[in-house]
């Protein structure tokens, strides 16, 4: 009797490593902008720094940073990934954004790592570009209609038909 030996991702999609982010770090294009983003997550977990910096794109602002990375990969004990949301970063797309919390613990201390990446096509690959840390929620504006009949917002004690909107 033969028996297998599963392990599940570390970024959290409920599948094996072996049909999930394994095959990306092995070298299989992400069709995704976020497959490509879980792929890092994972390669972060099991301290595979030549993936994540192969994943950069060749135009970043600053090189990848390997004493940093490996100083993450050493100091944290990377508890889960969460995508937030995700805005294009299809198959058929050319850009992507991916916001994202990735959990982890330092130090007997728990902590989040939360994040706004933007990744692009690079020579047909998905490719991480940058981030923003900390993002800020978009902020929603409402404005409130008034009605006809309701009392013009001036405070002159009319109906708004009769006062401004006329």
């Amino acid at each position: 009797m033969t028996t297998t030996t599963t392990t599940h991702c570390p970024c959290g999609s409920g599948r094996d490593l072996a049909t999930c982010c394994g095959p990306l770090i092995g070298g299989a294009p992400a069709p995704t902008a976020e497959a490509l983003m879980r792929s890092r997550y994972t390669a972060f977990t099991l301290g595979n720094l030549d993936y994540i910096d192969g994943t950069h794109a060749s135009d970043m602002d600053e090189p990848f940073d390997r004493a940093q990375g490996q100083a993450m990969i050493d100091e944290f004990q990377w508890r889960g990934l969460e995508i937030v949301r995700h805005k294009d970063g299809g198959p058929t797309d050319q850009t992507g954004e991916v916001e994202f919390i990735a959990r982890f613990r330092s130090g007997g201390q728990k902590g989040i790592h939360h994040e706004r990446a933007t990744f692009k096509r690079e020579n047909g690959r998905w490719v991480y570009v940058d981030g923003e840390i900390n993002p800020k929620a978009a902020t929603v504006v409402r404005e409130n209609k008034v009605g006809r009949n309701d009392p013009c917002p001036c405070g002159s004690g009319k109906k708004y038909k009769k006062c401004h909107g006329a």
